[in-house]
């Protein structure tokens, strides 16, 4: 399919160097059409995104590999600033890379854009890394296959253990984030029963 848009393309060059702008026009409109984005507003909660993230077992559907709980990153940068830094915009020079390769988020298994719906049935858990490689793409047109949900018991991605250091170090709940997180990671951890 790539070759032959390829081929598109080339037809409309020939046909641009030879003076035929009706006929390049037409070729793109027939055989590559434009075809705009269409943005979609979303917005999750951090409990939604949490479930999310526990439903999936903080597995990177798109990759298979592990990922952290959003809380538990926020808490070391709090903690150890100088060598976890944290920035909030995630600019790669002024944040700690575990931002992008380690911190969940939700992505659209179809995209939003081509029509996918916005519920927990067309989302899947995955890096940020990967949610911003993908962006409006299909699994198939990035060459990706839709990884098996993890078990919540075999990794948590140390939800557990965030509650436990919150509870430990209070003043990490002044962190209006970590607090959200802490209070969704709280209740799903007791639905659970971890």
């Amino acid at each position: 399919m790539g070759d032959s848009r390829v081929e598109v393309l080339v037809q409309a060059v020939a046909y641009l160097n030879g003076g035929e702008v009706d006929s390049a026009k037409r070729i793109i409109d027939e055989e590559y059409p434009f075809v705009p984005v269409e943005r979609r507003g979303r917005r999750y909660t951090v409990r939604q995104m949490v479930e999310q993230f526990f439903r999936d077992g903080f597995i990177d559907r798109y990759s298979g590999e592990r990922l952290v709980n959003p809380g538990v990153l926020r808490a070391i940068s709090e903690m150890i600033p100088d060598a976890f830094p944290y920035q909030a915009h995630w600019k790669t020079g002024e944040c700690h890379l575990a931002y992008w390769n380690n911190h969940p988020t939700i992505d659209h298994i179809c995209p939003l854009s081509l029509g996918g719906e916005d519920g927990p049935e067309n989302w899947a858990t995955t890096s940020m890394m990967r949610n911003s490689l993908k962006g409006n793409f299909t699994l198939e047109q990035m060459g990706w296959v839709l990884q098996e949900r993890g078990d919540i018991r075999e990794w948590d991605g140390l939800s557990k253990v965030f509650v436990d250091l919150v509870e430990r170090e209070k003043a990490l709940l002044q962190v209006g984030r970590i607090r959200n997180y802490y209070t969704a990671t709280k209740e799903m951890v007791k639905r659970y029963d971890l």
